[in-house]
Formats: C-alpha cells, structure tokens, sequence
C-alpha cells in the first residue's frame, strides 16, 4: 500500500537544501502540505537568509505541491511557536514534525571551545525541544502527531572529533524515548532516524564514489516511513546507500552479586558475564531496569 500524505500537515527543519530539502519534497510529492523551515546560515551555523528555505517552496509548488517558507532559528523558542501557529492559522493542524536542523563544529574535545560544545547542543538537542514542545498540544489536541529525531552514528556509537554533535545527538534518542511514552495516549509516535548520506554537511570529506553512494536519496524512505499513519514508535532506524538497519539500545542479563563487601572483586571478575549480550532485551521504559534488578534480588533475599 502507498505511502499516502494527503490531507497532512508536516514542517520540516533544516530544509534549505540536503536531507532536509529531499524530505520536504518527498512529504509534499505524497500530498502533504509542508512548512519549509530553515535558517539558511553557513554550515558552522553562521549567517541566515530565508531564500533557501522559499527555494525549496518554490520547487514544490511548481510540482504542484503547497508549501509555505519559515526562517526561524530553532533555537529561538518565541519564532518556533510563531511558525507552528502560521501552519495551524494557514492549514488547521500540524501532524508532522521532522527534526533535521543541525549544524557542526567539529574539533577533538582537547582543542574544542565550550562556547562551540553549547552551540551544537543548542540548535540539534533544544532546537529539537523548542519545535517538539510548539507542536505537543496541537497534537494532543487532535490525537494524533508524528516526530521524527535526527539523530547519528556519531551519538549511537561515537565518532572522532564530534564530543559535541554526538552528545546532542544521543540526548536525542533519549528524547524519544520518554516522549514516546508520553504521547502513546494521545496517538503520538516518536521516532529516530541515523542518516549515512552525502549533504552539504559532509561534501568536501570524501572521494567522489563515495559521495555518489551515499546520495541523500537513500536516506527518505526510512523518514516516510517513521512519519507515515502506520509509522512505529520509539524506533531508530539507520539508513543509508540502500541499506536500513536498527539501532537499539539493550540490557543484558547480567549478574547477581547481592551486597558482600567482596562485591566489588566479584564483579572485576565476572565482567565479562555482565556484558555478554545473549538473552538482552530491549526494555519497554527505563522502570524496567529497576524490575528486573528487583525481580533477581528477591529470588535471592527470599
């Protein structure tokens, strides 16, 4: 069955041009109207125009699509709230949030300015925050919304030179994770997505071949899918050169060990046990862990 959006509603961060651009695209190809928000600075950040954003809306229109252009900054909460409400005066609802502004400045952590750290903490993880907060009662109000995160390899699994995008980006999946349970009365579903794509984020860092493998393209189809009708919740899906996989985060089985003041040395020797991953599961909330640790303890307190 298609991948129907018609009648939708969707804004789209960070989508001048990129991933951003080719999600805006595809959402409104498929009948969504579309909030075509971006700043329109440097790659660092820096500067902002709002013509790219209105370049974008003007490729969608030509296509027959409906689209309006945004410039706010993400990280300015009051122009956050002011574009949601421009998509609800305009369109009578808000059922898609895409969360894909981002900007990098990359150094080794020994070299990094803070002011660098809480810049990139600023516009991925609060600039996140501030347009997921802006549309959380308009969906809760309709009962029904769909966010998608933008998260990366670099916070799932670590990446040289990126302390601080990969600490916005991880805080990200925790994000979703609690506002996924939050919202499942309200028929919210939140979701993450690790793209592998070539942007203008990553353009001058490798050879061409590469960079025609790793095409943007690849990476929308997992989006359509995390923000569809019958899109999952709290789900990670990394996408890239043709490939989706699954990100998740486990919890091993791990030991008993009780409160023996020789604790300590019997864990250093049965570490090994503790982070064998045969039997993990993915836990459904965070008041799993503390089940399961309690659950073990009373077999042996008992």
């Amino acid at each position: 069955m298609a991948l129907d959006f018609q009648d939708r509603v969707a804004i789209v961060t960070g989508a001048g041009g990129g991933l951003g651009r080719l999600h805006a695209l595809a959402l409104a190809k498929r009948g969504a109207k579309v909030v075509v928000n971006d700043l329109g600075g440097a790659r660092d950040g820096s500067g902002g125009s709002v013509s790219a954003a209105q370049a974008v809306v003007a490729e969608i229109e030509a296509a027959g699509g409906v689209a309006m252009a945004n410039g706010a900054s993400v990280t300015d909460y009051a122009a956050v709230q002011a574009m949601v409400q421009a998509a609800v005066d305009a369109w009578g609802r808000v059922d898609i949030l895409v969360n894909n502004a981002g900007i990098l400045r990359d150094k080794s952590f020994a070299k990094m300015e803070m002011e660098d750290f809480r810049l990139v903490l600023d516009v991925h993880l609060m600039g996140a925050v501030h347009c997921t907060k802006a549309v959380w009662p308009h969906m809760v109000a309709q009962k029904y919304g769909r966010i998608l995160m933008t998260t990366s390899s670099s916070g799932l699994y670590g990446n040289f030179g990126q302390s601080n995008y990969g600490a916005a980006k991880m805080a990200l999946v925790g994000l979703m994770q609690t506002l996924s349970i939050e919202g499942a009365k309200s028929n919210i579903h939140v979701n993450c997505l690790a793209p592998t794509a070539a942007t203008r984020m990553t353009e001058d860092l490798m050879p061409p071949q590469i960079l025609e493998a790793l095409k943007p393209e690849a990476v929308v189809p997992a989006m359509l899918v995390l923000v569809a009708q019958d899109a999952p919740t709290r789900t990670i899906l990394c996408a890239g050169a043709g490939s989706v996989e699954a990100a998740q985060i486990t919890l091993t089985q791990g030991i008993w060990m009780g409160l023996d003041s020789g604790a300590p040395e019997q864990l250093q020797s049965q570490l090994a046990q503790v982070t064998d991953g045969h039997g993990a599961a993915v836990p459904a909330s965070g008041a799993a862990q503390g089940a399961h640790e309690i659950g073990r303890a009373s077999k042996h307190l008992t």
